[in-house]
């Protein structure tokens, strides 16, 4: 990435205010604004048909906001290459509506009543509403990846098949011959980062960037997607529902061991709590509002979140 630069008298050439100026920052950040602007605009006319029932639903958590990380990935990698080029916004709006399809299934399958501040699309309609929507998210974005390329169609297809393998894992749990801890680390690369890691592998690519670039940039979002998800199980627990817009300890409830869980169960501590914990975490909570209260506040104050 380049950045302008001028000669100071008696002295190489600089950056115009240095390394870590904040007119740099600035920069970058006014045309990623720009540019999410544009994301955002893209998203509306995808999901604005002749269906009313399918616009409503496909509006419902477009409208909702959200951070936008994978879009935003999209779009900071392209100024590897040119950031202007023709395929850059378009893909970001392709990661972006694969991943709220994910989202639409996701609460469908963990029964949630809650996303992103407000009611779920299967607690606000049914479950076949929220299963029909997300299939056409994953249809909208499939219409925008064909002008993109056969590559980039490749490599969607490739993300999406580790993003289903992922989900299947979790859902099925490791063998008992498996390390439960890799077996979970595999789960979140399958299943969050694999689709980060085509963020940034898009953003590079449809730049222009070189090849090296490209697989340097895949490679670190990949374990930028690890990272973001180990983050987003800690929120589980630990945050309420005004805070994170998701219904707390829905991993716990659905039986899906996450970091701080694992630590619980492979670690040895002795006291009262401890075992009440351990005990707590190989029961099924799933029906059990006040076991589930009792393991998430046991789990928020356990070292294991620390």
């Amino acid at each position: 990435m380049s950045h302008p630069s001028a000669e100071k008298p008696g002295g190489p050439a600089v950056s115009e205010t240095g390394p870590f100026g904040l007119s740099i920052d600035a920069a970058l950040a006014a045309d990623a604004k720009r540019r999410l602007a544009a994301v955002e605009e893209m998203l509306m006319d995808c999901v604005r048909g002749d269906d009313a029932m399918l616009t409503e639903a496909s509006r419902h958590l477009v409208e909702a906001g959200g951070k936008r990380f994978r879009p935003m990935l999209v779009l900071l990698a392209s100024h590897f290459g040119d950031p202007a080029a023709s395929g850059v916004v378009p893909a970001a709006v392709v990661v972006e509506l694969t991943h709220l399809g994910t989202l639409y299934h996701d609460d469908v399958m963990d029964e949630a009543t809650v996303r992103r501040g407000q009611e779920s699309a299967n607690q606000r309609w049914t479950n076949t509403v929220a299963i029909l929507t997300g299939d056409y998210l994953f249809a909208r974005a499939s219409d925008l990846l064909a002008d993109l390329g056969p590559e980039a169609v490749r490599i969607q297809a490739r993300a999406f098949g580790r993003l289903v393998r992922g989900q299947m894992q979790e859902t099925v749990g490791p063998r008992p011959d498996d390390d439960p801890l890799k077996h979970y680390l595999q789960v979140v690369a399958d299943k969050t980062a694999s689709l980060i890691a085509v963020s940034g592998q898009f953003g590079a690519m449809l730049s222009g960037a070189s090849s090296h670039v490209v697989h340097t940039i895949t490679s670190a979002c990949e374990k930028i997607g690890v990272a973001f998800q180990l983050s987003d199980d800690i929120l589980d627990i630990a945050s309420e529902t005004e805070e994170s817009g998701k219904t707390p300890g829905t991993d716990l409830r659905e039986g899906v061991r996450t970091l701080p869980m694992h630590h619980v169960l492979g670690g040895t501590g002795s006291g009262p709590d401890d075992a009440r914990l351990r005990d707590l975490l190989v029961r099924d909570l799933s029906e059990d509002d006040a076991l589930h209260a009792e393991a998430l506040t046991l789990l928020r104050a356990h070292p294991a979140m620390d």
